[in-house]
């Protein structure tokens, strides 16, 4: 009767601490970056873990734990159980965060008088005489306990600890017996005084944090021993040894430098790395962001306010086509950038409505009576051709040192250099370059006047890998500003 009342107490204690653990902490309880809580042993691990070579954390070191408990040890034998005082000292170390070992030292001490030999709480052949007797025992043991509670998927660290008790002890008994009364007198069985007895002990508890520091626990254990006779009667008609009940209350303290150690691990859910890194990602190796651009612009979609700019246009900040004279026709449709304004309002080609200064209705005149000069008369000028880049090929150079004298014999004649883009930003920028490096050559190595040639690309009339040289008496600019020059050739 005694093992059902204890076994339906134990299981009351584990249902009731298991609904106060649903209250958790939401605070992870240590830094996973922090190798101030990593030893030195765990350290290569740590560094492979930061360096993301890694997948999992290394564990920290936690501390150790110091109880003092008090209580009640029930003696159950075959007289009458007897209920008595106990009092243990433990020091408790995590495995990891579900087991952890627990040696321990405790004192028991049972006494009754004037008892009747009992089985199962009936008298079954009462002996001759009354007994009482006396016990007084120290254990030296070592238990594990297994966290019930510390890993969850719905919650933080817990406040609560329920554990089960496994372990085993070694066990010293002093035995007093009393007959019908009389003196208590030192007792044995055989010459055994029951020193050195062994005892395995199953039970659970819960642990009620105070602090980071403490907590309260409350335990119920039973320890079956390997003897009858620690109540100083053996009946005949069991066969069952002896046990103890012991309920105790016991206060907990965390042994250890906080700057160096974490709590004991069955404080810390594992879990908690991986939710708390999923919620807010700061170790994961997360892709680059690749926002969307539409019209290729250089404005991602999500800011742009022109999301169908023509390619090639030059815009503002906010994907809109730059209109840098501001009377309302972009720059990449003005035929004149820089209308004055008292020219508004202008025309669909951003002409102004200006009239001609006489200076230019003059200048008019005199052109129309011009003759001009005979027409160049250079020609056979060769096509560059690119494999890639905007580096000349030693073939390119032979071309243009042939094509640099054919230049100099005609000293009136400039020569036009057309690129042949299509309508990419980098297949423009592309086509700049190479012209840019045909007129660089022929001006640096062959000793040609830059102003000599007219800077042109068309749009991709041409083969976009070949730059033509062109005689002709036409005026240009001999250099132009780079389309794209964040799209610039490296070669």
């Amino acid at each position: 009767m005694a093992s059902k009342k204890y076994f339906f107490l134990l299981a009351m204690l584990v249902a009731t601490t298991v609904g106060f653990a649903q209250t958790t902490s939401t605070d992870w309880g240590w830094n996973w970056n922090d190798s101030s809580k990593v030893s030195p042993a765990k350290m290569p691990q740590y560094n492979e873990f930061m360096q993301n070579q890694y997948p999992y954390p290394a564990r920290p070191r936690d501390m150790w734990e110091l109880g003092v408990g008090v209580g009640t040890a029930v003696l159950s034998g075959d007289l009458n159980n007897a209920a008595g005082f106990a009092g243990t000292v433990t020091l408790r170390k995590s495995l990891n965060h579900t087991f952890s070992l627990r040696p321990y030292v405790s004192y028991y001490y049972n006494s009754t008088s004037g008892q009747n030999a009992y089985l199962n709480g009936n008298i079954v052949n009462p002996v001759a005489a009354t007994l009482g007797y006396k016990n007084s025992s120290f254990h030296f043991g070592l238990d594990v306990l297994t966290s019930l509670n510390t890993l969850s998927f719905y919650r933080g660290n817990p406040k609560v600890n329920v554990y089960l008790i496994t372990g085993a002890e070694l066990y010293t008994t002093t035995l007093k017996q009393s007959v019908n009364g009389g003196a208590y007198n030192s007792f044995s069985h055989g010459g055994n005084s029951f020193l050195n007895s062994v005892g395995f002990n199953i039970g659970g508890g819960a642990a009620f944090k105070i602090s980071d520091r403490t907590n309260l626990a409350i335990e119920v254990k039973n320890t079956i021993t390997n003897n009858d006779y620690l109540d100083t009667y053996s009946s005949p008609w069991s066969n069952a040894n002896d046990a103890w009940w012991v309920a105790t209350v016991k206060l907990n303290f965390n042994l250890g430098n906080k700057a160096k150690r974490v709590q004991p691990l069955w404080w810390l859910n594992p879990n908690n790395y991986a939710y708390r890194e999923l919620n807010q990602p700061k170790h994961m190796k997360l892709p680059k962001v690749v926002l969307p651009d539409a019209d290729g612009d250089g404005v991602t979609d999500q800011f742009d306010l022109e999301p169908n700019t023509p390619a090639g246009a030059p815009v503002d900040s906010h994907g809109v086509s730059k209109d840098s004279d501001g009377d309302g026709v972009p720059d990449y449709k003005d035929k004149e950038l820089l209308t004055p304004q008292k020219c508004f309002p202008v025309n669909a080609d951003g002409v102004g409505t200006c009239p001609e200064p006489a200076c230019c209705q003059e200048l008019r005149s005199a052109l129309a009576n011009y003759h001009p000069a005979p027409a160049c008369t250079l020609s056979d000028l060769p096509s560059v051709t690119f494999k890639s880049g905007a580096k000349l090929s030693a073939a390119a150079t032979s071309l243009l040192d042939a094509a640099a004298a054919k230049i100099k014999a005609n000293p009136d004649c400039k020569v036009k250099v057309i690129g042949h883009p299509t309508a990419s930003k980098a297949a423009q920028q592309l086509s700049y370059d190479r012209v840019e490096s045909v007129i660089k050559y022929l001006v640096d190595k062959k000793g040609i006047s830059e102003s000599r040639f007219i800077f042109s690309y068309d749009g991709g009339a041409g083969d976009a890998n070949t730059i033509d040289l062109l005689g002709t008496t036409e005026d240009g600019p001999n250099t132009v500003p780079a389309p794209h020059p964040n799209l610039k050739s490296k070669k």
